[in-house]
């Protein structure tokens, strides 16, 4: 569970940001705060794993309340100001959204916070396990839940994706590019125009194929020098 906190003065935002995160479940609303005083308040005796930051607030600006904080959490700005992004970056953030923003693009912002998390040592304060080792992905009408470590490969299917696991398919609507995206980079890598894998399920690699559970994967002519890399270690 993703436990998550809001800090906007406007409560219009809040109840958008929680609408979005209650259609994704698995994250869980710790605390509505209105400024960023509050927030910190708040933060010096408890901890959470991601930040929905506003930055024009009374009394303490978003970004004068993140550099207050010794050890942030991750990050997402939601803002209607553009010009404050390049500072936002050299804070470390992990995505800017700009007010109004979709819920395509929460999602991709989300995801990325997601990646990021899973990225990043353990506090050693806590041995609490989060669920960062998860993806939301568009598929039949809703969006699903996916453990990241249960994809075995992804394959091309024109505007689709068709994602293996191991004990079931995903078709999902997403081009393999913005598969590629989404998935870290570190788990995964491309072979073939159309076709994603996960590293640690290839079974073996002989000529142009890569063996992975009962499915042959070809090796793509512009694609090879990444599965050499592989193979070199």
């Amino acid at each position: 569970m993703t436990k998550y906190l809001i800090i906007d003065d406007e409560h219009m935002a809040h109840e958008i940001i929680k609408g979005y995160c209650d259609t994704l479940g698995n994250m869980q609303l710790i605390k509505h705060c209105y400024d960023a005083l509050e927030a910190l308040d708040y933060l010096r005796t408890n901890t959470v794993d991601l930040i929905f930051l506003d930055l024009n607030m009374p009394k303490l600006k978003g970004f004068d309340f993140l550099r207050t904080l010794p050890h942030p959490p991750k990050v997402i700005v939601t803002t209607a100001y553009q010009e404050h992004a390049l500072e936002g970056y050299e804070l470390e953030i992990v995505d800017y959204l700009l007010k109004p923003f979709s819920f395509e693009r929460f999602l991709k912002a989300v995801n990325k916070a997601l990646r990021v998390q899973e990225q990043s040592p353990a506090p050693a304060q806590t041995t609490e396990k989060t669920d960062a080792g998860h993806l939301f992905l568009y598929s039949d009408k809703k969006y699903i839940q996916l453990k990241v470590e249960d994809i075995l490969y992804v394959e091309a299917a024109g505007n689709y994706s068709k994602v293996l696991l191991k004990d079931r398919n995903v078709m999902v609507r997403e081009k393999i590019s913005d598969m590629l995206e989404k998935l870290p980079p570190q788990s995964f890598l491309r072979v073939h125009k159309s076709y994603i894998v996960a590293k640690e399920h290839i079974h073996s690699v002989e000529g142009n194929r890569i063996t992975i559970s009962d499915a042959i994967i070809p090796i793509g002519n512009l694609y090879k020098a990444n599965v050499l890399a592989l193979l070199k270690g």
